[in-house]
């Protein structure tokens, strides 16, 4: 072996150290924006990043075998030098400390420039893990690590990237100037949007407006232009028996052809019902697919819980969309002292977010029900309770439902 080959040696550990640390820590995603702009050697890094775990097991495997070697030509180098141990062992010590420094030199200056060194060493990483032998190897590696990384009751690989660390990197992004505050907020409602079930975001069935089967059609235009409609649920022997849904512009039809008095049940379309417990992202499509926007919500014994439209599930992601029939009271008011005054149908994730709280969740999905949870029973006007440092007052009591509640924060907590 000659001080060339040792060289050799420690250029190839210095290459597969950075190589090693970009596949670890580079983005597929930011990778593949890189290849679709046609960047050399993007597809090289794109194709290392595509069997991650395998190939970073073949990386790792062949800079510690060179390394290895490494450390043996200058220890044979050093023994032909001079025969006493102790001058060959401070040789070796020194090249080892000085490999050591070299790798994470290299590391630590991959991880500052993940892109451009990824570029750079992309073709030594492709032509290290597709050496027949080596990527045999990797394969049965990776799968052990794979196995070994699972969780007991989840056999799925574990995504590369949490939710958490998405809602991260838009905070970051931001910071940086490179997205908006409002880019922001929608990649948080997309990211709840997965999560949200129908049941949170519809009009409960107190709140519906429903006309019977055997009303006159020119009443129920009465009733559709009163509250601005453009869809109305009918019913026939009560709430929970849904016959249809009567279109505004198919009443107005109707008056036209002069069959006003002709009862509205006569002019229905079907209802479409959905459970409650389905997820907001998957009857969104459903709705667009099946081109209905407007759906009764059941619950598990088949009775009516409320009702959905497109709009609710749009405003979810988007905001609320407000338009000249809408003369709802806002969901949140601060008053003087420091507290606030809410909506009982608020979200509790949205009270907590807005009051930078943190309380309980449970059975119930708005601060109404937990007020009631917490109770035991329907609250009188003014009645209250204190949960985690917070005081929750039951600001409007209509009947048996629970319209506005005060929050103030505890003195004493």
């Amino acid at each position: 072996m000659t001080v060339l080959s040792v060289t050799t040696l420690a250029v190839l550990v210095v290459g597969l150290s950075l190589c090693e640390t970009v596949v670890a820590h580079t983005s597929r995603a930011r990778v593949a924006m890189f290849a679709d702009e046609g960047a050399a050697r993007a597809r090289d890094l794109a194709a290392l990043l595509s069997r991650r775990q395998t190939n970073l097991a073949v990386l790792v495997v062949v800079r510690l075998a060179a390394q290895l070697l490494a450390v043996l030509a200058v220890v044979w180098h050093a023994q032909r030098w001079s025969p006493e141990p102790a001058a060959w062992a401070v040789v070796v010590g020194i090249t080892v400390a000085v490999a050591v420094t070299l790798e994470a030199v290299a590391k630590a200056i991959a991880l500052e420039r993940t892109d451009a060194v990824g570029m750079a060493v992309a073709p030594l990483g492709r032509l290290v893990t597709r050496l027949p032998f080596l990527a045999l190897a990797g394969e049965l590696l990776g799968r052990r690590i794979r196995r070994r990384g699972r969780d007991d009751e989840d056999h799925h690989e574990r995504p590369s990237v949490s939710e958490e660390e998405l809602l991260a990197f838009a905070e970051v992004a931001v910071e940086a100037e490179a997205i908006e505050v409002e880019e922001q907020a929608l990649i948080r409602s997309i990211i709840a949007f997965g999560d949200t079930i129908v049941r949170e975001v519809m009009v409960p069935r107190l709140d519906m407006i429903t006309v019977e089967s055997g009303w006159r059609v020119s009443d129920v235009m009465e009733v559709v232009i009163l509250n601005g409609l453009s869809r109305i649920p009918v019913i026939g022997t009560g709430i929970d028996d849904v016959v249809g849904i009567a279109y505004a512009k198919d009443l107005m039809r109707a008056e036209r052809d002069g069959t006003g008095d002709a009862p509205v049940g006569e002019h229905l379309r079907p209802a479409r019902f959905v459970p409650e417990q389905q997820r907001v992202s998957t009857l969104l499509p459903q709705m667009q697919a099946e081109q209905f926007h407007m759906a009764v919500v059941v619950d598990e014994y088949g009775g009516v819980a409320g009702l959905v439209t497109l709009e609710d599930l749009i405003e979810e992601l988007v905001g609320e969309i407000v338009d000249e029939f809408d003369v709802e009271d806002p969901m949140a008011e601060p008053l003087p002292g420091g507290g606030y005054r809410v909506n009982a149908r608020m979200p509790l994730d949205e009270v907590n977010d807005l009051l930078g709280a943190d309380l309980p969740e449970g059975d119930w999905d708005t601060v109404g029900g937990l007020l009631f949870s917490w109770l035991g029973h329907v609250p009188a006007t003014g009645e209250s309770v204190d949960i985690d440092g917070w005081r929750l007052t039951a600001a409007r009591v209509q009947g048996r439902r629970i319209g506005t509640v005060r929050i103030d924060r505890r003195v004493d907590a």
